[in-house]
């Protein structure tokens, strides 16, 4: 009868053991294992994931000297590894000299709504974040403008997701920079498989104070529109919704839905 008692004491410790390192793993891939190809953007769910409680995984330890790591492309000439740069004040770009974009990233299928673009050239390092870097990722005091034109920095993002969502983080690595922080700025677009269009974008930042961290994925998604990654051609889905995050720039007081956009051309010299 002691055997017996003895073992089923053993049993049930073994089950609470079991089920302890079951939740613990559960939060750990919750917040820090998530395979981001993986994730599904779901009509109205957020547009952003916050991920390891919104803390980052870089060191601030690693920041050394003022540049730009750009990745080459991939065999598909997709900027799918992470670019990252290491920022201070002199990197806030002058918007009066940016120039127009002309390059063409991978599954670039332009459609207008409503006079409205539906993409963007969207840029891992932003332009306003980018002043003095040249396209090898080297500060030139000569080199007034920020990355524009850069392929190694350009991926196809929609309107959305650029101008309502990433430029949210983007505002909080300028700020940083304008109180003369140094920062670390991770900027990696997610695809899956060999589809040609991004399903989001994953933004970490932190600075050598540590008093800016996040981390962030943000879902590559426009309301109103479906898109086949595989390729980046869109259709019309009215079923496709997205809110608004909360601290969107709003331009023009319009809100953005399928029918009514803040016009686009603007929205460059807040990036």
């Amino acid at each position: 009868m002691k055997k017996i008692l003895n073992g089923f004491i053993l049993f049930l410790a073994t089950i609470t053991l079991v089920g302890c390192s079951s939740k613990q793993n559960a939060n750990k891939n919750s917040s820090t294992s998530v395979n981001l190809t993986e994730l599904n953007y779901k009509s109205g769910d957020k547009a952003y994931v916050e991920l390891n409680g919104n803390h980052s995984n870089l060191k601030a330890s690693d920041w050394k000297y003022n540049h730009v790591d750009y990745a080459n492309l991939d065999n598909l000439n997709r900027t799918s590894s992470a670019n990252i740069g290491y920022l201070e004040k002199r990197n806030l770009a002058n918007s009066a000299l940016r120039a127009r974009q002309y390059v063409y990233p991978t599954a670039w299928h332009q459609k207008m709504i409503n006079r409205e673009a539906i993409i963007n050239r969207g840029h891992l390092i932003a332009y306003s974040i980018s002043g003095g870097i040249n396209s090898d990722g080297k500060y030139q005091n000569s080199h007034q403008t920020g990355d524009q034109n850069n392929l190694k920095n350009l991926f196809t993002q929609t309107a959305f997701s650029n101008q309502k969502v990433q430029t949210i983080y983007e505002a909080k690595v300028r700020n940083a920079l304008r109180e003369n922080k140094k920062v670390i700025f991770y900027a990696k677009p997610i695809f899956r498989g060999n589809e040609l269009m991004a399903r989001g974008i994953h933004l970490q930042a932190l600075s050598t104070d540590k008093t800016l961290d996040f981390n962030v994925y943000i879902y590559n998604v426009q309301p109103g529109i479906s898109f086949d990654y595989a390729t980046g051609r869109s259709r019309i889905d009215r079923s496709m919704q997205v809110p608004t995050p909360e601290g969107a720039p709003s331009f023009n007081n319009k809100k953005y839905h399928l029918n009514r956009n803040y016009n686009h051309h603007y929205t460059h010299y807040h990036k």
